[in-house]
């Protein structure tokens, strides 16, 4: 089942990849701006975030499995479709709403959801994995989105990237389950005292299921110090660096394809990262490891402006190395401090946090393109992410170590 879910998430990750390197070519065919291409990137990442508890529900009352094939035909079809564009409208709805939403089925919620319900032991070290599906995708996908877009103009990469969603629905559909009784097995290291979760029935509408953990959950300081956190990592990862790097190092003077490898290179060193979070978080208080990761990563971000130019020179490599292993460090913790206080609800409200994220990684998505509309240059956006990382921080150590768990209903 994991290997499965990596997979499937590496093929979502696919058009996720390809916004930061079409930035440019869509500006010089259609003269739109910086900040309306951003807008509709925003579109996508609120979708991918707000759609995201409603599909941890949907997954508890239809199965992983028919949810996953959906959001992987609707990534194939909206990405498709955008080779057919024309006006602006098209780029919100296509890119903005259709891949959204089909990338909001299969996000960080997912990963709760198929690991609650599959592992009693190794939790963290599983998310961190399945998380570093997402880079892992960047990586195959950036370099050669970045390579065709250039040679071939921007639709191919589409084209490409819409069928890659599309090939992975049939391995979906043969070897996924929804659980681990469907497959004749218990959980990984389930004991007679922890069984795992029990396989029910939700009673009522999946949307109701979804609103009522948001609200019981928003209840509590500790929601909001993980949303409010959460919401930092997205601006400062997917929303401003994902999104606006390639075109901040062409600013400098740096080749689109050479500043989409050092994207790339992030998403390995990613993946060692998250791994590595995942294995601590089994075994560290969630908490120091947020306000470690957030610290470093606003100091890091703060020092960026100096280090861009025409070519990579160390201090780059060292940042691209640094911001790698952190990219995606703080999920494993976040899913685990969710767990562990929302107990079998976690998923649905970890979906929320999520969404959270993703608000963040709008609003720096299309406010960075302002700020470089308006200013001519991204370095504001990048002291001010660096800042709000600090916060973010101060939030992470500022949950109670000793939060009693919170009883969230898990039927409407």
């Amino acid at each position: 089942m994991a290997g499965v879910a990596f997979v499937a998430i590496i093929g979502a990750a696919g058009f996720r990849s390809v916004p930061s390197v079409l930035l440019e070519p869509l500006h010089h065919e259609f003269g739109w701006s910086h900040g309306l291409i951003g807008t509709a990137v925003s579109v996508n990442l609120v979708l991918f975030g707000l759609f995201s508890p409603f599909a941890a529900a949907l997954m508890d009352r239809f199965g992983i499995r028919r949810v996953l094939a959906s959001a992987l035909l609707l990534i194939s079809a909206g990405s498709l479709a955008t080779i057919w564009m024309t006006e602006p409208w098209h780029l919100v709805l296509l890119w903005g709403v259709v891949v959204g939403i089909g990338t909001g089925s299969m996000s960080m919620a997912f990963i709760a959801v198929l690991v609650s319900r599959w592992f009693v032991a190794r939790k963290g070290l599983v998310t961190g994995i399945l998380t570093a599906a997402g880079a892992t995708g960047q990586l195959i996908f950036l370099p050669l989105v970045a390579r065709l877009a250039t040679d071939h103009g921007w639709r191919l990469p589409s084209v490409v990237v819409a069928a890659c969603a599309l090939a992975v629905v049939p391995v979906v559909l043969v070897l996924v389950r929804d659980h681990p009784e469907d497959a004749g097995v218990t959980a990984y290291g389930a004991t007679p005292e922890e069984p795992g979760l029990p396989r029910t029935a939700p009673v009522g509408s999946s949307a109701g299921r979804a609103l009522r953990s948001l609200r019981e959950a928003a209840r509590t300081r500790t929601f909001w110090l993980l949303a409010g956190g959460f919401a930092v990592c997205g601006a400062s990862t997917n929303g401003l660096v994902g999104t606006h790097f390639v075109t901040a190092a062409h600013d400098h003077g740096m080749p689109p394809t050479t500043a989409a490898g050092l994207l790339a290179l992030v998403g390995v060193f990613d993946v060692a990262g998250t791994i590595a979070s995942g294995w601590l978080t089994d075994r560290v208080d969630p908490r120091l490891l947020l306000l470690g990761y957030y610290t470093l990563r606003g100091l890091s971000l703060m020092v960026l402006p100096s280090l861009l130019a025409p070519g990579v020179e160390p201090s780059l490599w060292v940042f691209i190395i640094f911001y790698g292993l952190d990219w995606v460090a703080t999920v494993p913790p976040t899913v685990t401090l969710c767990r562990d206080r929302f107990g079998e609800a976690g998923a649905v409200v970890f979906g929320w946090v999520f969404a959270a994220h993703q608000l963040g990684a709008a609003v720096a998505a299309s406010g960075a393109g302002w700020i470089r509309s308006s200013l001519g240059s991204y370095d504001l956006a990048w002291f001010a992410a660096g800042a709000l990382c600090l916060g973010a921080a101060v939030m992470s150590i500022a949950i109670r170590p000793t939060t009693p768990r919170v009883k969230v209903p898990v039927s409407a």
